[in-house]
């Protein structure tokens, strides 16, 4: 397929997200029922996301001209196996590679099956030619390169099977956040949605914080009351009880406003309903630290906006690997 049909495409998937169409509505609510994380507030702003910094024409083109995309660019076939913490977060990789001009190979999450198969029989309908290119697969074989995304354990299969050949194997990561205690109370509520926006499922959500000492965190608590709705969800509510009760019982200190739980604590991974923080004397040694570690993806405070964490640019790769730049070398 010619870029520019290719491009006609796309930017007919933008026109149908951004419209209040009825099949798509039932999509939502439908994978909602699969998957009881994917509330619609969230995946209507992973469509929001999608559709103002992925596929608006002026961000396209501009990409397209960055790597000299052509309609002499791809002609191999890409196996892409998907994540699905959170709504279409495999949607940017199935972009790049669509764009690219490669043939897509598609094993989808089961938590993620509905939204993304309805994205691609749309395109499937819209261009019949593309069945052929856009293929949804319960295993992937024989494809010319993979990118996969799981967690540290599903990486070593990955590494095993996909080792072989062109790959990009992504594992567990996640965020973290530096604050300086001088934050405003829009910032805070802006860092509030970048640890809590799709519960926290994402690894651009923050999950740690590195404070100054004598840090106040009654403004930061306050900030989150914001989501104490999420206690009305069954399966928050349950990761919330539960993580209050194992402090409780082992006589930790902790502080929460009702739905959120603050930790000290080293790890920069936690379960959902915890924040853990740490405290930092020395801001230039902590950064460097920090863009050294290989768990973490982003850096709010210093480096990524407070608010920003959850509404990536269609170049802001997953990992720092250039997805486009791979795609096009092979």
């Amino acid at each position: 397929m010619k870029l520019q049909n290719r491009l006609k495409l796309l930017q007919q998937l933008a026109d149908y997200l951004n419209k209040n169409d009825t099949n798509w509505g039932e999509t939502i609510l439908k994978a909602q029922q699969f998957n009881a994380w994917f509330i619609p507030e969230f995946v209507q702003l992973a469509v929001h996301n999608i559709h103002n910094n992925f596929l608006q024409p002026q961000i396209l083109q501009q990409w397209i001209q960055h790597y000299h995309i052509d309609d002499n660019t791809g002609g191999k076939n890409v196996g892409i196996v998907m994540a699905g913490n959170i709504p279409l977060v495999g949607f940017h990789d199935f972009l790049c590679v669509f764009l690219a001009g490669h043939q897509c190979s598609i094993k989808l999450s089961s938590k993620d099956e509905v939204l993304m198969q309805h994205i691609i029989s749309l395109l499937h309908q819209w261009a019949p030619e593309l069945q052929q290119q856009i293929v949804v697969a319960p295993m992937l074989k024989g494809c010319d390169a993979y990118i996969a995304t799981g967690s540290n354990n599903s990486a070593r299969y990955f590494d095993y099977y996909f080792g072989q050949y062109p790959s990009i194997i992504r594992r567990n990561r996640t965020s973290v956040a530096v604050l300086s205690g001088n934050e405003s109370p829009e910032e805070l509520d802006r860092l509030s949605d970048d640890i809590h926006l799709y519960f926290g499922l994402g690894c651009r959500n923050v999950t740690k914080l590195y404070v100054p000492r004598g840090y106040d965190f009654v403004p930061l608590l306050n900030s989150f009351n914001r989501y104490q709705y999420f206690l009305e969800h069954h399966k928050y509510k349950n990761n919330y009880d539960y993580c209050l009760s194992i402090q409780i019982m082992n006589n930790r200190f902790y502080m929460t406003n009702g739905s959120t739980l603050l930790l000290e604590n080293a790890p920069v991974f936690t379960p959902v309903s915890q924040v853990h923080y740490e405290y930092f004397t020395d801001a230039e040694t902590l950064q460097e630290t920090l863009k050294a570690d290989q768990n973490i993806q982003c850096i709010v405070g210093a480096g990524v906006p407070f608010g920003a964490a959850q509404s990536p640019g269609i170049m802001d790769y997953a990992d720092g690997v250039d997805t486009m730049q791979f795609l096009l070398g092979l």
